[in-house]
């Protein structure tokens, strides 16, 4: 019998996880549901059944999840929507019989969700604050302040960029150039994080406090996502994957990441599919986040000889008896081109848009 597996509000890359899902050679075969508030994502062309969801969150949406669970007897959810609540109420899920591939540390999901919390937690445990290196940072709520971090960081040599302390991929992140936007830039360039550092106290300035705000250094040297899979503190792999100009991505044996990587694992010990990112600046590599699921550009990793999405699946089903040591394929580079993917129309007056 196929197991129904729902993937929520996704990523549109999650299209690829589907498929590696699909293609696993244990004989395992899945019926996959999918949905999102947005009745055109492309990877709903992916899965057999898809409903819209309604634009909800918190707790109403956990009980949004629950019903869906219930009503359509769902036996593996993979959730990146409200994944943090999600893993608070865990039990809930687990009473309807339904497995959920996050992790089950609802106070870890909690921290590594906040990039203060996280930094904050680093730099006390003896481990983690030898083994990754941070950028300096200050975290501000008001204009005020803002403008103090920034001065405090230029006067130390650095160039200076912001971000949300919660926030996902490169949402609100900006990079504070010293002059204004030129006639070159406005004409010839396309969409930049630039932002000038008058603009951006003009904008900070509008209210008395606003969320929190990651204040720090640029670093301009190479990102790397560092793609894992885990489980029961056992780390099956770590793939670092350098992020080339433009479109290209090469899967780096970079030891130091890897090292990295394992003294992560041994602290924090978050199981399934987590990515680590972190970019360098003369020479070392700081972090920027740890993102406790399956990244964006996993596929890309997978590339490695790797079917990582399907392996965190069957963890998830076998338990400790799908812990195997991968040994992947570095040296790979690859990029992409667009296709083009005719998107399914929805029946007529019901939350199912098509089966």
């Amino acid at each position: 019998m196929k197991k129904k597996i729902w993937f929520n509000q996704w990523f549109t890359t999650v299209a690829h996880f589907i498929n590696m899902i699909r293609s696993n050679t244990d004989g395992y075969e899945f019926k996959v549901y999918g949905t999102s508030t947005n009745k055109d994502a492309l990877y709903l062309s992916y899965c057999d059944v898809v409903y819209q969801e309604p634009n909800i969150n918190g707790e109403e949406y956990i009980l949004y999840c629950l019903d869906f669970c219930r009503k359509h007897h769902i036996d593996i959810f993979v959730p990146r929507k409200e994944n943090v609540l999600i893993a608070k109420h865990l039990h809930k899920f687990h009473q309807l019989g339904v497995k959920v591939l996050v992790c089950p540390n609802a106070k870890l999901m909690k921290r590594l969700d906040n990039k203060e919390e996280t930094y904050r937690y680093i730099i006390k445990h003896p481990i983690l604050r030898k083994a990754v290196p941070l950028p300096d940072y200050f975290i501000v709520n008001n204009g005020e302040a803002f403008k103090q971090a920034y001065h405090h960081l230029k006067n130390k040599g650095h160039k200076v960029c912001f971000k949300p302390v919660i926030g996902e991929g490169g949402n609100g992140f900006r990079i504070i150039q010293d002059k204004a936007e030129s006639i070159e830039q406005l004409f010839y360039q396309g969409i930049s994080a630039d932002i000038s550092y008058k603009h951006a106290c003009d904008i900070l300035l509008q209210q008395k406090q606003f969320p929190p705000l990651m204040v720090s250094e640029y670093m301009d040297g190479y990102e790397y996502s560092i793609d894992c899979l885990a489980y029961d503190g056992t780390l099956m792999t770590a793939i670092p994957r350098k992020k080339e100009s433009g479109r290209v991505r090469e899967l780096e044996k970079n030891t130091e990441l890897i090292e990295m990587a394992k003294k992560i694992n041994d602290v924090l010990n978050i199981p399934f599919a987590y990515n680590i990112q972190v970019k360098y600046k003369d020479g070392i590599p700081k972090l920027l986040e740890i993102n406790p699921r399956m990244s964006g550009g996993l596929h890309y990793s997978c590339l490695a000889g790797i079917n990582i999405p399907y392996q965190a699946i069957k963890l998830l089903i076998e338990g400790k008896k799908a812990i195997e040591v991968f040994h992947p394929k570095f040296g790979i580079r690859s990029s992409y081109l667009e296709k083009e993917v005719i998107l399914k129309n929805k029946y007529a007056n019901s939350r199912l848009l098509y089966k």
